[in-house]
């Protein structure tokens, strides 16, 4: 959903965002997605924490965090295209946020140091990932001890067929790439997060698809 579908009387409330959290934000920033849920309003940022948000397009997730973690704290954005790290960085300077930065790297090799950071976030980007274990791997090599993510993303109730798995529309629209719920969160605990939980479920039909909406909370312990 792009900046510009929002109407005035819509709370976005499918996906966890507020009007107010976004009317204050740099203007044209209109391709951006929503994703598939809110991970900053259900991630208790605190001050001066620093925040990675992994697949951060436009910059949406890191300009809310940004708000939060205030000026003594950072947030990362990381996404893999060149063209979306200039999109975002326009926005911040437009929007003078001078606690962000943007790097451009992949959810499956990270370039962010070990244990630095006090929060991952991630909005329906890791559906889109092959190898989705490495991605919690590299999650668990980054956060501090203590730390924690809160990732929004898609996953589903039982297996996908072959042929929606090989569409590559379906792939595109981040269900293709989805797994099953069970399996999901078994990634999760096999990459060292042992008490993964979903903060929040909700169900949706994307492309014809069945498909979950779950917001997930780990620590590393």
């Amino acid at each position: 959903m792009k900046r510009s579908e929002i109407k005035k009387d819509y709370s976005c409330g499918d996906i966890g965002y507020t009007i107010d959290e976004i009317r204050d934000l740099p203007s044209d920033i209109s391709e951006f997605s929503l994703g598939c849920g809110n991970p900053v309003a259900l991630a208790s940022i605190r001050k001066g924490e620093t925040v990675l948000d992994i697949g951060s397009g436009g910059g949406l997730d890191v300009f809310l965090a940004s708000r939060k973690v205030g000026s003594k704290g950072k947030v990362i954005g990381l996404d893999m295209t060149e063209q979306m790290l200039k999109k975002a960085e326009q926005n911040a300077r437009k929007g003078n946020y001078t606690n962000v930065e943007f790097r451009l790297g992949e959810a499956e090799d990270i370039p962010v140091e070990d244990n630095s950071v006090d929060l991952v976030m991630s909005n329906c980007v890791i559906n889109l990932v092959p190898n989705k274990e490495k991605v919690y791997r590299e999650i668990y090599r980054i956060l501090k001890p203590g730390g924690r993510f809160v990732i929004s993303d898609l996953v589903t109730e039982k297996e996908l067929d072959e042929s929606i798995r090989n569409n590559p529309e379906k792939l595109v629209a981040c269900v293709g790439g989805a797994l099953t719920e069970k399996d999901y969160i078994g990634a999760i605990k096999k990459s060292g997060f042992k008490n993964a939980k979903i903060l929040k479920k909700s169900s949706m039909v994307i492309s014809g698809v069945k498909v979950l909406s779950e917001t997930i909370k780990g620590e590393k312990r």
